[in-house]
């Protein structure tokens, strides 16, 4: 790699400990075929479970542009823990079969059936985390308020929020389901608002990015999310880590906002809120994200120290 390819210094010299790549798997749930991609290690200090956002896939968590230190499930497994990226109901393998999604409690069960069965015969260290972002977020809060969620180590809920941006309307493709010319490609407005500002991102990275069709039922859980967050939010009750770009144009960002996300929580033992400098809404492709992805990190581990030592 060039200098100018790998952006920081150090990146290229410091790929050794990030090469193990995922391997894709597919497991069956009720009929349903879910994929994912999984690096496994042998003695896991927990299990990281990331949730990708609208029209794209698992891969989102594998960014290896412009190095291998962008993508999440690399860096995570580099520190210990089994990383896996679950491609939600409605992608990947389980795109042709979303008559068996219809409902948000059909989603819960598919994601949760879905890591049973990739955990399967697989050590789980201290427990199960779940990492979500955008889109993603709004199955990870219902995963984590529903019964089973009483047994996650925490959340990670990214790229999200309550209040919308401004400039809103710049998502109106993806909610109402309008056709862009490339199908499953965000339209103009809305690629606005996830990719800019561009110094944020590597040279090209949107082009690095693999684009899905959204299942049908996303327009709905979009244009409901507002009213359903503070309801769901309110059951969960493991540590919740919220992360907001100080760039966001999708959701509303600042002291404020986080704080408001932040109060929903209400049954949380522990709730923290970070604005990551210089992140735009792809939090997990940016020049920021390793940065974004140690603190993510360093939170799980802080839920495996209180699961495994408790706190005072």
């Amino acid at each position: 790699m060039t200098a100018d390819a790998t952006g920081p210094d150090g990146w290229a010299d410091a790929e050794s400990w990030v090469t193990r790549e995922p391997v894709r798997q597919i497991v069956q749930v009720d009929g349903t075929p879910m994929s994912a991609l999984v690096i496994a290690v042998p003695r896991p200090r927990a299990v990281l479970v990331g949730l990708h956002g609208g029209a794209v896939t698992s891969a989102y968590y594998d960014a290896t542009y412009p190095a291998p230190q962008t993508s999440l499930l690399r860096v995570a497994a580099a520190l210990g823990y089994t990383a896996i990226a679950l491609d939600r109901p409605g992608y990947g393998s389980s795109a042709g079969h979303q008559e068996r999604m219809a409902t948000p409690a059909n989603r819960v069960d598919l994601a949760y059936g879905a890591i049973e069965r990739l955990l399967d015969g697989r050590s789980r260290g201290a427990g199960v985390f779940l990492a979500g972002h955008s889109a993603g977020c709004m199955l990870l809060t219902r995963m984590a308020a529903d019964l089973r969620g009483a047994e996650l180590l925490g959340l990670e809920i990214a790229g999200i929020g309550l209040t919308p941006h401004a400039d809103a309307s710049f998502m109106m493709p993806l909610v109402t389901g309008g056709v862009t010319e490339r199908p499953g490609v965000p339209g103009p407005g809305l690629q606005e608002a996830l990719w800019k500002p561009r110094r944020l991102y590597p040279p090209r990275a949107s082009l690095s990015l693999r684009y899905a069709v959204s299942p049908v039922y996303e327009g709905s859980e979009v244009r409901s999310w507002v009213g359903a967050f503070p309801g769901l939010a309110a059951a969960v009750r493991v540590p919740v880590h919220y992360t907001v770009g100080d760039h966001e144009r999708v959701w509303s960002s600042g002291p404020a906002a986080l704080a408001q996300v932040g109060a929903l929580f209400t049954a949380s033992p522990r709730v923290v809120t970070v604005e990551q400098a210089d992140a735009a809404h792809n939090l997990s492709l940016g020049w920021t994200a390793l940065s974004y992805h140690l603190k993510v990190l360093s939170f799980l581990e802080e839920c495996v120290v209180v699961s495994e030592h408790g706190s005072n």
